[in-house]
Protein backbone atom coordinates (compact mmCIF):
# COMPACT_ATOMS: atom_id res chain seq x y z
CA UNK A 1 0.00 0.00 0.00
CA UNK A 2 1.48 3.34 -1.05
CA UNK A 3 1.30 6.03 1.61
CA UNK A 4 1.91 9.78 1.73
CA UNK A 5 4.18 9.72 4.78
CA UNK A 6 3.97 13.49 5.23
CA UNK A 7 0.20 13.23 5.57
CA UNK A 8 0.58 10.20 7.85
CA UNK A 9 2.87 12.07 10.25
CA UNK A 10 0.67 15.17 10.22
CA UNK A 11 -2.19 12.93 11.37
CA UNK A 12 -0.02 11.92 14.39
CA UNK A 13 0.90 8.48 13.07
CA UNK A 14 4.52 7.40 13.01
CA UNK A 15 6.60 6.00 10.16
CA UNK A 16 7.98 2.72 11.52
CA UNK A 17 10.66 0.21 10.52
CA UNK A 18 8.05 -2.20 9.12
CA UNK A 19 6.54 -1.37 5.73
CA UNK A 20 2.78 -0.87 5.91
CA UNK A 21 2.78 -0.64 9.72
CA UNK A 22 2.41 2.57 11.72
CA UNK A 23 1.89 3.69 15.32
CA UNK A 24 -0.73 6.10 16.67
CA UNK A 25 0.44 8.88 18.98
CA UNK A 26 -2.16 9.98 21.54
CA UNK A 27 -1.96 13.46 23.11
CA UNK A 28 -2.46 13.82 26.86
CA UNK A 29 -1.97 17.52 27.76
CA UNK A 30 -0.28 17.81 31.14
CA UNK A 31 0.03 14.02 31.35
CA UNK A 32 -3.30 13.79 33.22
CA UNK A 33 -6.48 12.02 32.13
CA UNK A 34 -9.50 10.23 33.55
CA UNK A 35 -8.80 6.53 34.06
CA UNK A 36 -11.79 5.56 31.89
CA UNK A 37 -9.81 6.50 28.76
CA UNK A 38 -7.18 3.87 29.52
CA UNK A 39 -9.65 1.10 28.59
CA UNK A 40 -10.27 2.87 25.28
CA UNK A 41 -6.53 2.94 24.57
CA UNK A 42 -6.38 -0.75 25.47
CA UNK A 43 -9.21 -1.47 23.04
CA UNK A 44 -7.40 0.33 20.21
CA UNK A 45 -4.17 -1.55 20.95
CA UNK A 46 -5.84 -4.94 21.05
CA UNK A 47 -8.16 -4.37 18.09
CA UNK A 48 -5.87 -2.65 15.59
CA UNK A 49 -2.39 -2.64 17.16
CA UNK A 50 -0.11 -5.40 18.36
CA UNK A 51 -1.59 -5.46 21.86
CA UNK A 52 1.03 -3.21 23.45
CA UNK A 53 1.14 0.46 24.44
CA UNK A 54 4.22 2.67 24.84
CA UNK A 55 4.18 5.52 27.38
CA UNK A 56 6.14 8.24 25.60
CA UNK A 57 8.75 10.59 27.05
CA UNK A 58 6.23 13.38 26.56
CA UNK A 59 3.53 11.77 28.76
CA UNK A 60 1.38 10.59 25.88
CA UNK A 61 0.65 7.09 24.59
CA UNK A 62 1.83 5.39 21.42
CA UNK A 63 0.01 2.36 20.04
CA UNK A 64 2.29 0.36 17.69
CA UNK A 65 1.49 -2.33 15.16
CA UNK A 66 -1.34 -0.55 13.28
CA UNK A 67 -1.81 -1.29 9.58
CA UNK A 68 -2.04 1.69 7.23
CA UNK A 69 -5.52 0.65 6.07
CA UNK A 70 -6.79 0.67 9.68
CA UNK A 71 -5.85 4.29 10.41
CA UNK A 72 -9.35 5.68 9.67
CA UNK A 73 -10.87 3.17 12.09
CA UNK A 74 -8.30 4.07 14.75
CA UNK A 75 -9.12 7.77 14.29
CA UNK A 76 -12.79 7.00 14.90
CA UNK A 77 -11.92 5.12 18.09
CA UNK A 78 -9.75 8.03 19.24
CA UNK A 79 -12.68 10.46 19.08
CA UNK A 80 -13.98 9.94 22.67
CA UNK A 81 -10.43 10.48 24.00
CA UNK A 82 -9.91 13.62 21.93
CA UNK A 83 -13.26 15.04 23.02
CA UNK A 84 -12.78 14.00 26.64
CA UNK A 85 -9.41 15.74 26.84
CA UNK A 86 -10.88 18.79 25.06
CA UNK A 87 -8.25 18.80 22.33
CA UNK A 88 -8.90 21.15 19.41
CA UNK A 89 -9.89 19.31 16.25
CA UNK A 90 -10.55 20.38 12.66
CA UNK A 91 -13.07 17.62 11.89
CA UNK A 92 -14.54 14.88 14.11
CA UNK A 93 -13.44 11.25 13.64
CA UNK A 94 -10.33 12.25 11.69
CA UNK A 95 -7.89 12.04 14.59
CA UNK A 96 -5.30 14.76 15.14
CA UNK A 97 -4.83 17.42 12.48
CA UNK A 98 -1.19 18.21 13.32
CA UNK A 99 1.77 16.67 15.09
CA UNK A 100 4.36 19.44 14.99
CA UNK A 101 3.63 20.98 18.38
CA UNK A 102 4.48 18.23 20.84
CA UNK A 103 2.39 17.17 23.80
CA UNK A 104 2.59 19.74 26.61
CA UNK A 105 4.04 17.93 29.63
CA UNK A 106 3.75 18.71 33.33
CA UNK A 107 4.59 17.38 36.76
CA UNK A 108 1.64 16.47 38.96
CA UNK A 109 1.40 19.99 40.44
CA UNK A 110 -0.27 21.30 43.58
CA UNK A 111 -3.34 19.08 43.25
CA UNK A 112 -1.15 16.45 44.91
CA UNK A 113 2.39 17.69 45.63
CA UNK A 114 2.93 19.95 48.69
CA UNK A 115 5.99 21.54 47.06
CA UNK A 116 4.20 22.65 43.89
CA UNK A 117 3.29 26.32 43.65
CA UNK A 118 0.43 26.03 41.13
CA UNK A 119 -1.96 23.72 39.27
CA UNK A 120 0.28 22.51 36.45
CA UNK A 121 -2.44 20.44 34.76
CA UNK A 122 -4.80 23.41 34.38
CA UNK A 123 -2.11 25.64 32.86
CA UNK A 124 -0.91 22.85 30.57
CA UNK A 125 -4.46 22.40 29.26
CA UNK A 126 -4.84 26.14 28.78
CA UNK A 127 -1.65 26.29 26.74
CA UNK A 128 -2.76 23.23 24.73
CA UNK A 129 -6.00 24.99 23.76
CA UNK A 130 -4.03 28.01 22.57
CA UNK A 131 -1.37 26.28 20.48
CA UNK A 132 -2.82 23.06 19.03
CA UNK A 133 -3.12 22.18 16.20
CA UNK A 134 0.03 23.58 14.63
CA UNK A 135 2.70 22.04 12.42
CA UNK A 136 5.58 24.01 13.94
CA UNK A 137 7.88 22.01 16.19
CA UNK A 138 7.52 23.41 19.73
CA UNK A 139 8.24 21.67 23.04
CA UNK A 140 6.72 23.04 26.25
CA UNK A 141 7.00 21.70 29.79
CA UNK A 142 5.64 22.79 33.16
CA UNK A 143 6.93 22.07 36.64
CA UNK A 144 5.40 23.09 39.95
CA UNK A 145 8.48 24.38 41.74
CA UNK A 146 12.25 24.92 41.36
CA UNK A 147 12.86 21.22 42.07
CA UNK A 148 12.07 20.91 38.34
CA UNK A 149 10.90 17.30 38.34
CA UNK A 150 9.65 17.79 34.75
CA UNK A 151 13.13 18.85 33.51
CA UNK A 152 11.69 21.98 31.92
CA UNK A 153 15.12 23.38 31.08
CA UNK A 154 15.36 20.75 28.34
CA UNK A 155 12.49 22.40 26.41
CA UNK A 156 11.85 25.37 24.16
CA UNK A 157 9.69 26.86 26.89
CA UNK A 158 10.14 25.81 30.51
CA UNK A 159 7.53 27.06 32.98
CA UNK A 160 8.63 26.76 36.59
CA UNK A 161 6.31 27.60 39.47
CA UNK A 162 7.36 30.31 41.94
CA UNK A 163 5.62 31.60 45.03
CA UNK A 164 6.05 35.05 46.54
CA UNK A 165 6.19 34.30 50.29
CA UNK A 166 4.20 36.65 52.52
CA UNK A 167 5.04 37.00 56.22
CA UNK A 168 2.42 37.70 58.90
CA UNK A 169 4.68 39.06 61.63
CA UNK A 170 1.97 38.65 64.28
CA UNK A 171 1.98 34.87 63.74
CA UNK A 172 5.77 34.53 63.70
CA UNK A 173 7.19 33.01 66.92
CA UNK A 174 10.84 33.51 65.91
CA UNK A 175 11.53 29.77 65.89
CA UNK A 176 13.92 29.98 62.96
CA UNK A 177 12.44 26.98 61.11
CA UNK A 178 12.10 28.94 57.88
CA UNK A 179 15.66 30.23 58.04
CA UNK A 180 17.05 26.74 58.62
CA UNK A 181 14.94 25.26 55.81
CA UNK A 182 16.03 27.94 53.36
CA UNK A 183 19.68 27.36 54.27
CA UNK A 184 19.52 23.56 54.00
CA UNK A 185 17.17 23.14 51.05
CA UNK A 186 17.33 26.34 49.05
CA UNK A 187 19.38 29.52 48.50
CA UNK A 188 19.82 31.06 51.98
CA UNK A 189 17.49 33.89 51.02
CA UNK A 190 16.36 34.22 54.68
CA UNK A 191 18.31 35.37 57.70
CA UNK A 192 17.32 36.26 61.25
CA UNK A 193 17.35 39.99 62.03
CA UNK A 194 16.32 40.85 65.59
CA UNK A 195 15.00 37.29 65.88
CA UNK A 196 12.68 37.74 62.88
CA UNK A 197 13.19 36.30 59.38
CA UNK A 198 14.26 38.78 56.74
CA UNK A 199 14.02 37.90 53.03
CA UNK A 200 16.69 38.81 50.49
CA UNK A 201 14.68 39.39 47.30
CA UNK A 202 17.75 39.00 45.08
CA UNK A 203 18.35 35.46 46.39
CA UNK A 204 14.76 34.23 46.69
CA UNK A 205 13.78 31.73 43.98
CA UNK A 206 10.18 31.39 45.13
CA UNK A 207 10.46 27.74 46.13
CA UNK A 208 8.06 27.98 49.08
CA UNK A 209 10.24 26.07 51.56
CA UNK A 210 9.61 28.80 54.13
CA UNK A 211 5.85 28.31 53.73
CA UNK A 212 6.03 24.53 53.98
CA UNK A 213 8.27 24.53 57.05
CA UNK A 214 6.59 27.28 59.10
CA UNK A 215 4.81 25.62 62.07
CA UNK A 216 2.45 28.57 62.67
CA UNK A 217 1.58 29.45 59.05
CA UNK A 218 3.21 32.85 59.47
CA UNK A 219 4.56 32.39 55.93
CA UNK A 220 1.89 31.99 53.24
CA UNK A 221 1.86 31.95 49.45
CA UNK A 222 0.81 35.13 47.66
CA UNK A 223 -2.56 34.68 45.96
CA UNK A 224 -0.98 35.89 42.71
CA UNK A 225 0.66 33.10 40.70
CA UNK A 226 4.15 33.71 39.38
CA UNK A 227 6.54 31.68 37.25
CA UNK A 228 10.09 31.47 35.97
CA UNK A 229 10.11 31.21 32.16
CA UNK A 230 13.16 29.53 30.63
CA UNK A 231 14.00 29.46 26.94
CA UNK A 232 15.39 27.16 24.28
CA UNK A 233 16.66 24.11 26.07
CA UNK A 234 17.17 21.20 23.70
CA UNK A 235 18.74 17.82 23.11
CA UNK A 236 19.70 16.82 19.57
CA UNK A 237 22.85 16.03 17.65
CA UNK A 238 24.62 19.32 16.98
CA UNK A 239 24.32 21.49 20.07
CA UNK A 240 22.44 20.15 23.12
CA UNK A 241 22.00 22.77 25.83
CA UNK A 242 19.96 23.77 28.87
CA UNK A 243 17.37 26.50 28.73
CA UNK A 244 18.29 29.87 30.24
CA UNK A 245 16.14 32.16 32.38
CA UNK A 246 14.18 34.70 30.34
CA UNK A 247 11.71 36.19 32.84
CA UNK A 248 11.35 35.66 36.59
CA UNK A 249 8.12 36.51 38.46
CA UNK A 250 6.11 36.41 35.24
CA UNK A 251 2.35 35.74 35.15
CA UNK A 252 0.47 33.05 33.21
CA UNK A 253 -1.22 35.47 30.78
CA UNK A 254 2.16 36.84 29.71
CA UNK A 255 3.59 33.34 29.24
CA UNK A 256 0.74 32.30 26.95
CA UNK A 257 1.11 35.50 24.92
CA UNK A 258 4.89 35.04 24.60
CA UNK A 259 4.45 31.48 23.34
CA UNK A 260 1.85 32.57 20.77
CA UNK A 261 4.07 35.45 19.66
CA UNK A 262 6.90 32.98 19.13
CA UNK A 263 4.78 31.07 16.61
CA UNK A 264 4.58 34.32 14.61
CA UNK A 265 8.33 34.83 14.94
CA UNK A 266 9.12 31.30 13.76
CA UNK A 267 6.68 31.57 10.85
CA UNK A 268 8.53 34.70 9.75
CA UNK A 269 12.09 33.41 10.07
CA UNK A 270 12.10 29.62 9.77
CA UNK A 271 14.38 28.13 7.12
CA UNK A 272 11.91 26.77 4.57
CA UNK A 273 14.63 24.45 3.21
CA UNK A 274 15.40 22.84 6.60
CA UNK A 275 15.26 19.01 6.60
CA UNK A 276 11.67 17.87 6.92
CA UNK A 277 10.55 21.50 6.97
CA UNK A 278 11.62 21.72 10.63
CA UNK A 279 14.13 24.01 12.29
CA UNK A 280 14.55 24.22 16.04
CA UNK A 281 13.59 27.63 17.44
CA UNK A 282 16.96 27.95 19.15
CA UNK A 283 18.79 27.79 15.83
CA UNK A 284 16.50 30.51 14.44
CA UNK A 285 17.30 32.73 17.44
CA UNK A 286 21.01 32.04 16.94
CA UNK A 287 20.63 33.20 13.34
CA UNK A 288 18.47 36.31 13.89
CA UNK A 289 19.92 37.34 17.23
CA UNK A 290 18.24 37.27 20.63
CA UNK A 291 17.12 40.91 20.55
CA UNK A 292 15.07 40.29 17.41
CA UNK A 293 13.40 37.30 19.08
CA UNK A 294 12.71 39.35 22.22
CA UNK A 295 11.06 42.08 20.14
CA UNK A 296 8.61 39.55 18.70
CA UNK A 297 8.14 37.60 21.94
CA UNK A 298 7.21 40.62 24.06
CA UNK A 299 4.91 42.27 21.52
CA UNK A 300 1.75 43.48 23.34
CA UNK A 301 2.80 41.65 26.53
CA UNK A 302 1.95 43.43 29.80
CA UNK A 303 4.28 42.04 32.44
CA UNK A 304 3.62 42.44 36.19
CA UNK A 305 5.68 45.12 37.93
CA UNK A 306 7.74 42.53 39.79
CA UNK A 307 8.83 40.74 36.58
CA UNK A 308 12.58 40.55 35.96
CA UNK A 309 13.74 40.14 32.34
CA UNK A 310 17.14 38.62 31.58
CA UNK A 311 18.80 40.25 28.58
CA UNK A 312 20.85 39.47 26.67
CA UNK A 313 20.77 35.67 26.98
CA UNK A 314 23.76 33.50 26.07
CA UNK A 315 23.28 29.74 25.75
CA UNK A 316 26.01 27.28 26.51
CA UNK A 317 26.26 23.61 25.70
CA UNK A 318 28.24 21.01 23.79
CA UNK A 319 28.92 21.87 20.16
CA UNK A 320 29.79 19.28 17.52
Amino acid sequence: MDMNTKKLKKNAFRVTKVRGITASRIRVPGGHLDAKYLSKIQEIAETYGNGTVHITNRQGFEVPGIRFEDMPKVNEMLQPIIEGLEINQVEPNTGYSASGTRNVIACIGNRVCPYACYDTTSLAKRIEKEIFPNDLHFKIALTGCPNDCAKVRMHDFGIMGMTLPMLDRDRCISCGACVRACKKKSTEALKAVNFRPQRDESKCIGCGECVINCPTSAWTRDTNKYFRLTLMGRSGKKNPRLGEDFIKWVDADSIVKIIKNTYDYVTEYIDKDAPGGKEHIGYIIDRTGFEEFKKWALKDVELPECAQISTPIYWKGIKY
